[in-house]
């Protein structure tokens, strides 16, 4: 879904994708409001997910600028440019967070979860809507401790875990 990058102009383009890569080294990453005159909620997810994907498979396979263009073929030539020239400014930096992201992986050990459906209802104005929430409470195992996290999310938070989690097993499954 990197086509949806030619709604940008080439500049904004670049802006976007090096903001990309300061969230997967840890940074802020780029905020959908920024942009949401642009793109849906569903197609920035989309979008985010796709230039993650991209710079992780690209640093990860060690890709040529060939082989990064070939997957950006779809976008026009100054958005691809811009993209692999981002990609080519900060391929060591993505590299680092990739293995730092890898080896805090391995350190941490989901041990087991729950999850739980509640009904959100608030004043009376607005009690007749119904707002579903998932609770999920994980037990992670991280150097050597047990600690409980819980998150309570609504539908669209929970979708883009859900989505989240595909992209980074996707990208473990890569660098294996």
């Amino acid at each position: 879904m990197v086509v949806l990058l030619s709604r940008l102009p080439a500049t904004d383009c670049l802006k976007l994708c090096h903001r990309v890569v300061d969230g997967l080294c840890g940074r802020e990453s780029p905020q959908r409001g920024d942009y949401s005159t642009t793109w849906s909620q569903e197609e920035w997810l989309e979008l985010l997910n796709s230039l993650t994907a991209l710079f992780h498979l690209a640093v990860g396979n060690n890709s040529s600028d060939e082989e990064v263009l070939a997957e950006l073929s779809d976008v026009g030539s100054s958005h691809a440019e811009a993209v692999l020239s981002v990609l080519r400014a900060r391929r060591e930096e993505i590299y680092h967070a990739l293995l730092d992201r890898t080896t805090s992986i391995s350190s941490s050990t989901l041990q087991d979860f729950d999850w739980q459906l509640k009904l959100a209802l608030s004043s009376d104005k607005i009690s007749s809507l119904h707002t579903p929430l998932l609770s999920l409470s994980l037990d992670v195992t991280e150097n050597r401790t047990l600690r409980s996290v819980t998150m309570e999310m609504n539908r669209e938070e929970l979708n883009t875990l859900i989505g989240s989690l595909e992209a980074a097993t996707k990208v473990v499954l890569q660098l294996k």
